[in-house]
C-alpha cells in the first residue's frame, strides 16, 4: 500500500552547529516520483536519510500519510532504500539476494519464492536467478539491488544516487528501465541525484536544493521555463542559461533592454503580461537567455528582426551533428558559470571561431531576475 510523504519544516543540525537541511517543506503524493537534486553538500542525501530514519530529525515533522514518524525506528517505517553501492552478498545467488529480507522476516518459502519470481520478471532477471553477483554486469547488479527493495512491497522507495556507478550509456538505459518499473509497481518514490539530466528526465516533480534550503519544487518543464531564481535558472539546463547585467529603458509604449552597448526591443506583450517588470524602468536587472533562444539568422536565410539581435565574438564552435554550440563573448560580462556565452544553432550554420557574428534573439523567451535578491521578475 503506497503512502504519501510530507516533510514539514524538516531541519537537521549537527552537534557542531552545522545545519545541513533547513525548514524543508515538501509533499510527495502517493505513487509520485519526486527527485531531490542539487550540488554536492546541498543536503539532499541528509533529507533522504531523515525520511529513512537513519538521521535523527532536529526540528519539524515527518508524516507518512497521516502518521507522524519522527521517532519511528527505521525497521518500522515500511520504506526500502536503494543505495549508490549495490552491497550484494557475493556468496548468495541473485534469487537469494533478492529474497534475503523475506527470509529474515520468516515469510513462508512458497510465498517467498513467488515474490522473488515476480520481482525478477519485472526487472528482467528471470534468467539470472541462479547466478552469483560476480557473474553479473553493472546494470544487472543494480537491478538486483532494486529487486531487494521491490520484493518487500514497501509503501515508500528511497533511492540515493543509484545510477552513479554506471557508465553514461548504461545510465540512460537504466533510467528508462527504472521508470518502467516505477509505473508497474506504483510505489511512492523519493530519488536523490546530483545529475540534473537524470532529475529532469525521471521526476514527476523535481525539488532543487542549495545549502540545505529548498529553492523550487515543480514539474521539470516548469523548472526549465519558469525558474524561481538565479540559482535554479543556472543549475537547470545544459548548457546553462546565459546571464548578463542589463538596464531596462521604457519610454511610452517602447521597452528596450540595454545589454553592454547593445539594445534589445521587448515585445509589448512581454511588458504587459508582467506586473513586476515595469517597476525596474531605468534600473538594473539581470537578463537570462537560454542557448536555444539564440540562433544564427544566416542559416535561415532571413535577417534578424530590428532590435532582436546581438553582435558577438566567437570563441569556439562545437559541432555535435544535430546542432552546434557556439561559445561567444558580448561586450557585457557574463554572470556566474563559464566566462563565454553559449548559443545552440542549426548544424548547417557556417560559423568559424574568432569571427564576428550576429545572433538573433527570441525576445519573447527572455528571463529577468532581481540583481539584489536573485528572485525571478515575473
Amino acid at each position: 500500500m503506497t503512502a504519501s510523504v510530507t516533510l514539514d519544516q524538516l531541519t537537521k543540525t549537527y552537534p557542531a552547529g552545522v545545519t545541513a537541511v533547513r525548514d524543508l517543506d515538501l509533499h510527495v503524493g502517493a505513487g509520485e516520483f519526486v527527485v531531490l537534486v542539487g550540488p554536492s553538500g546541498c543536503g539532499k542525501t541528509t533529507a533522504l536519510r531523515m525520511v529513512a530514519g537513519l538521521e535523527r530529525i532536529s526540528a519539524g515533522t515527518l508524516r507518512f500519510g497521516d502518521r507522524v514518524v519522527n521517532d519511528v525506528p527505521p525497521r518500522q517505517r515500511d520504506v526500502a532504500m536503494v543505495f549508490q553501492s549495490y552491497a550484494l552478498y557475493p556468496h548468495l545467488t541473485v534469487a537469494q539476494n533478492i529474497g534475503f529480507s523475506l527470509e529474515n522476516k520468516k515469510i513462508p518459502k512458497p510465498e517467498r519464492q513467488r515474490r522473488v519470481r515476480d520481482t525478477a520478471a519485472i526487472l528482467g532477471l528471470t534468467g539470472q536467478l541462479n547466478r552469483k553477483p560476480r557473474q553479473l554486469s553493472g546494470g544487472q547488479k543494480q537491478r538486483v539491488a532494486m529487486g531487494r527493495a521491490i520484493v518487500r512491497e514497501p509503501a515508500i522507495f528511497l533511492m540515493d544516487e543509484p545510477l552513479s556507478n554506471l557508465d553514461a550509456k548504461l545510465r540512460v538505459q537504466m533510467r528508462a528501465e527504472m521508470l518502467a518499473v516505477h509505473r508497474r509497481v506504483g510505489a511512492t518514490t523519493l530519488y536523490v541525484t546530483h545529475d540534473q539530466t537524470e532529475a529532469m528526465t525521471m521526476g514527476d516533480r523535481v525539488a532543487v536544493l542549495r545549502g540545505g534550503v529548498l529553492q523550487q519544487a515543480a514539474a521539470p518543464r516548469e523548472l526549465y521555463n519558469r525558474p524561481a531564481n538565479l540559482f535554479v535558472a543556472s543549475f537547470i539546463g545544459s548548457p546553462s542559461m546565459n546571464l548578463y547585467p542589463a538596464r531596462l529603458d521604457i519610454v511610452g509604449d517602447t521597452a528596450e533592454l540595454i545589454v553592454g552597448s547593445q539594445r534589445l526591443t521587448l515585445p509589448p506583450a512581454v511588458v504587459k503580461q508582467s506586473t513586476e517588470l515595469p517597476a525596474y524602468n531605468n534600473a538594473e536587472l539581470i537578463v537570462g537567455i537560454r542557448p536555444e533562444a539564440l540562433t544564427d539568422p544566416g542559416s535561415t536565410g532571413a535577417p534578424a528582426a530590428p532590435g532582436a539581435s546581438l553582435g558577438a565574438d566567437v570563441d569556439l564552435v562545437e559541432v555535435l551533428g544535430t546542432e552546434q554550440l557556439v561559445h561567444f563573448q558580448l561586450d557585457a560580462e557574463r554572470i556566474g558559470g563559464e566566462p563565454a556565452g553559449v548559443a545552440r544553432v542549426a548544424p548547417r550554420a557556417q560559423i568559424q571561431p574568432h569571427s564576428r557574428i550576429v545572433l538573433a534573439v527570441d525576445t519573447e523567451r527572455l528571463h529577468f531576475f532581481d540583481p539584489a535578491t536573485g528572485a525571478a521578475i515575473r
